[in-house]
């Protein structure tokens, strides 16, 4: 169904709360690196073995999902999910991804299908709006990218085309739909490309149905920084959700590069009390990139809250390694205290006389942390003889560790038990990893799982 323009519905800016917006404007938020990455792609061969990139997160019930497109040496961008008990995973992904694939040729989406939002209707409707483009966008200066409807009785389908696709045409990636009262809100980056390579501003839609007809709104809610400022380069995807009153925005800034896989990109928030005009937050970025070890950019940020956490999935790229994209997730503490449980290391056996990698295990950032605990468990074999061996090592950087260990715990061994252990942890310098042996030269330990939890 295709969109009615709308020269200029912004209306006037409206009188706000003062004492509100200036609370909104300095709200304190404390920066907690999640595990990351929290998810890579595929293996050769597989449909996301080349790249993955962050789509929409929601909970359903008791289970997490995380959408995002990934594309193979064969193929451009389709979307699968992933699923988790916990907003900080471990995430697996579902065995019949992707749940939403390109089109047949010369169909609208027939390039590329990606940047997925999902929206529960009741509990047998889900609405999914994403972003396509076929191969004849592609020779444009600014490629057209359309917006598509899907729904699906489950968060992992199946998911069905709308008739009427593309609903939107030419608005580029979808970020994120809140529906307010009797009306469905749609912020996008659009138009793409408008402040550098595949970077813009972020624009609105309005409709009074998921399919439309939809008003797009011809000044963005939110603009770049300027010259010299972080985010002077434009964004890429941002979320919306409305509650209490106030639209909250976590966007991925940029910084711009020639080459748009080298773009350094950090975490800012904005809120609104109108959904037009858009403020940002006066200690901006909220998550700068460089409080995080090796990591370069921040993008197509999808938010999740749950207090008193706020959790920004992202696309995570490198500074070590070059144009590799995985998806990444930080967490914003919203008051003190707090207590965080983060998985650390999951993994289904571990052979005899074998030790993880100081590299299996993601640093923990020990900024704003006073106390930590680990918790082990594992299962031995009935025959074991000897127990597992935690090695807690710290680092300045977070990329090159101490050889020195600064803390050593034993896991006792229990023949034909699942044993599960508790430590108390001093915080060491700013981050710190753990390495797991197993001391036994005969029998594998099974179901190892560890997790820190972290508390101010």
């Amino acid at each position: 169904m295709p969109q009615k323009e709308s020269p200029n519905l912004t209306p006037s800016v409206p009188e706000w709360d003062s004492t509100l917006a200036a609370q909104l404007a300095c709200r304190p938020f404390i920066h907690i690196p999640g595990p990351n990455p929290i998810l890579t792609p595929g293996p050769t061969g597989a449909w996301d073995d080349r790249i993955i990139e962050a789509a929409d997160v929601v909970k359903d019930h008791d289970t997490y999902y995380l959408y995002y497109h990934g594309a193979s040496a064969k193929a451009s961008y389709q979307l699968g999910v992933a699923t988790a008990s916990h907003p900080l995973g471990p995430w697996t992904k579902h065995p019949d991804n992707p749940v939403l694939g390109s089109g047949q040729p010369g169909e609208w989406d027939h390039h590329y299908v990606g940047c997925a939002f999902i929206l529960r209707d009741r509990t047998d409707k889900y609405y999914m709006w994403y972003s396509g483009r076929s191969p004849d966008d592609t020779a444009t200066p600014l490629p057209h990218h359309h917006v598509g409807l899907a729904t699906a009785p489950h968060p992992l389908g199946p998911w069905t085309k709308h008739p009427a696709n593309p609903i939107i045409r030419n608005f580029g990636y979808v970020g994120g739909v809140v529906k307010v009262g009797d009306r469905f809100h749609m912020y996008n980056e659009h138009p793409i490309g408008a402040s550098g390579p595949d970077y813009g501003p972020i624009s609105v839609a309005t409709s009074p149905a998921p399919e439309g007809p939809w008003q797009v709104e011809a000044d963005p809610v939110l603009r770049p920084g300027e010259m010299g400022e972080w985010d002077d380069g434009g964004f890429s995807e941002a979320k919306v959700t409305h509650q209490d009153g106030v639209y909250h925005m976590f966007y991925g800034g940029a910084k711009l590069h020639p080459t748009r896989l080298c773009t350094k990109e950090s975490i800012g928030y904005a809120f609104s009390l109108d959904g037009r005009h858009f403020v940002k937050h006066r200690d901006n970025p909220i998550v700068p990139r460089d409080r995080v070890p090796d990591a370069a950019a921040f993008a197509e940020v999808h938010s999740y809250v749950e207090h008193p956490f706020i959790y920004l999935f992202h696309t995570l790229r490198y500074v070590s390694r070059g144009t590799d994209e995985h998806l990444g997730v930080q967490v914003l503490a919203t008051q003190r205290p707090f207590t965080l449980r983060m998985p650390l290391l999951a993994r289904d056996h571990l052979d005899t006389s074998g030790a993880t990698a100081l590299a299996d295990c993601p640093p923990m950032s020990c900024e704003h942390i006073r106390r930590i605990g680990l918790s082990i468990e594992c299962a031995y074999a009935p025959q074991a003889t000897g127990g597992l061996k935690l090695e807690v090592k710290s680092s300045v950087d977070g990329v090159n560790y101490d050889t020195e260990d600064v803390a050593i715990f034993g896991v006792p061994c229990h023949p034909g038990e699942t044993v599960r252990q508790t430590f108390r942890l001093d915080p060491v310098g700013m981050h710190m990893k753990l390495v797991v042996e197993n001391t036994d030269s005969a029998c594998e330990v099974r179901n190892l799982r560890l997790f820190a939890t972290l508390g101010d």
